[in-house]
C-alpha cells in the first residue's frame, strides 16, 4: 500500500538528478532547435498553458522577451481557445508554444486548433510524453521524460519544462548552457539551506493564509507557489508583484499570514523594502535570495553572480517542499489533491463553433 505523500515527496527531492537528465537531453537536439529556429523567425511568441503550465508560460515570456528582445506573451489556452483576438495579434507571424504535462489536456489541444485555423505560422510542444497527441501535432517538440510523475500536482515535471524553456531562450539567444548545467548542483545546496525551515514553516498551522510575491521572472514563479500550496495542502494563497501586494492586498498581513518573497538581485532594495514593511504589520516573512539582515525573520540567499534569467527554478523546490509538509500536517495526501485529477479532459464538441 502507497504511504501518504511518497510519490510527492520523492518527486519534489529528485529534481537536482532529473534536471541532470533533462538538461543533458536538450544537448543532443540542440543543433536542431538552433536549425528550425532559423527557419521561421517569428517576430512573436504566444506561450499557452493551463494551470501551472499557464505560470510556466508567464515564466517563459518574460525569459524569451529579456533574452531576445522578440516579442512575447503569455496565454491560457481557453483564452486562445475562447477570445483569440485577444489572446492574439498576428497569427501569421507568430510562433504558439503550447505546454502541456501530460499533451492531452483538452483546453491546450484546441486552442492548437484554434491557432492553426487562425493561419497560425507554428505550434511548438513542451511536455513530459512524447508519444501523446500535443507532441505528435506539433511541427517541433521539447519533451522531458525523465520527469514523469505519479503526483497530480506538478513538482519536478514543471521546473523540468522550465528547464527546457530556459534551454531553448538560452539557444536562441546564443548565450550557451554552461550556466543551466550548474543548477542541478545549486539545488541540491539549496535543499541543504532550506529542507529544515520548509518543514518547520510547513508545521505552523497558525497560518491561515500565505503570499507568494515575485516580480520578472520570478512572479510566474510566484504564481506556481501559489497553486501548489492551495493544491497540496487547501491553504488560501495568492500570488502578487512585489509592489503591487502595497495596492490592497497588504490589509490582509498580520500574524496569521506568512508572506513570501522571491527576491531578485537586481531589484533587491525595493522588494526587501516591502518585505519589512510586512514584516511591521505582524506578518511571519521569509525573503528567498535576500540578503539584507533586517528584512525578513527567515532568509536564505544563493549564488547572485549567476545570469538573473537561469535563477527561477530555483526558487521553487523549497516551497513545493513547504506545501507538502503543510499538507502533512493537515492530514491531507499530496499525492492526491482534493477534487483534483492529473488531466483536465472535457468533451472537444463543447468547444465546436467557438
Amino acid at each position: 500500500m502507497a504511504v501518504r505523500g511518497q510519490y510527492t515527496f520523492q518527486e519534489i527531492l529528485s529534481q537536482p538528478d532529473v534536471w541532470e537528465a533533462v538538461l543533458g537531453s536538450f544537448g543532443d537536439y540542440q543543433a536542431e532547435v538552433e536549425k528550425q529556429w532559423m527557419k521561421l523567425r517569428p517576430s512573436q511568441i504566444l506561450f499557452i498553458g493551463c494551470g501551472s503550465t499557464y505560470y510556466l508560460s508567464q515564466i517563459a515570456a518574460s525569459l524569451f522577451m529579456d533574452l531576445t528582445g522578440i516579442r512575447s506573451s503569455a496565454s491560457p489556452s481557453s483564452e486562445l481557445l475562447l477570445n483569440p483576438s485577444i489572446a492574439l495579434d498576428d497569427a501569421h507571424h507568430t510562433l504558439l508554444v503550447a505546454i502541456s504535462r501530460s499533451g492531452t489536456t483538452t483546453e491546450t489541444l484546441q486552442a492548437v486548433k484554434r491557432f492553426r485555423s487562425l493561419g497560425g505560422q507554428a505550434v511548438w510542444g513542451i511536455g513530459c510524453y512524447a508519444d501523446s497527441e500535443l507532441m505528435l501535432t506539433s511541427d517541433f517538440r521539447l519533451v522531458a521524460e525523465a520527469a514523469h510523475e505519479q503526483s497530480v500536482a506538478q513538482t519536478r515535471s514543471f521546473s523540468s519544462m522550465l528547464l527546457l524553456v530556459k534551454a531553448f531562450a538560452a539557444t536562441v539567444a546564443e548565450l550557451g548552457l554552461d550556466y543551466l548545467n550548474l543548477l542541478p548542483d545549486q539545488l541540491r545546496k539549496m535543499f541543504d539551506m532550506t529542507s529544515e525551515l520548509s518543514s518547520a514553516l510547513g508545521q505552523r498551522l497558525d497560518l491561515e493564509r500565505m503570499f507568494f510575491l515575485g516580480s520578472g521572472f520570478q512572479y510566474g514563479v510566484a504564481n506556481e507557489a501559489m497553486l501548489k500550496m492551495k493544491e497540496m495542502s487547501l491553504t488560501n494563497s495568492e500570488g502578487y508583484h512585489f509592489l503591487e501586494f502595497r495596492h490592497g492586498p497588504m490589509s490582509m498581513a498580520n500574524e496569521k499570514a506568512l508572506v513570501i518573497g522571491l527576491v531578485d538581485h537586481n531589484a533587491h532594495q525595493h522588494e526587501e523594502r516591502v518585505m519589512r514593511e510586512m514584516r511591521q504589520f505582524g506578518a511571519l516573512t521569509w525573503g528567498i535570495n535576500s540578503s539584507e539582515g533586517d528584512c525578513c525573520h527567515y532568509q536564505i540567499a544563493f549564488n547572485a553572480d549567476r545570469p538573473a534569467w537561469t535563477l527561477p527554478a530555483l526558487y521553487l523546490p523549497p516551497l513545493q517542499l513547504l506545501a507538502y509538509n503543510r499538507a502533512m500536517a493537515k492530514g491531507l495526501n499530496p499525492d492526491n489533491p482534493r477534487n483534483l485529477s492529473a488531466v483536465v479532459s472535457l468533451d472537444p464538441a463543447v468547444f465546436v463553433g467557438e
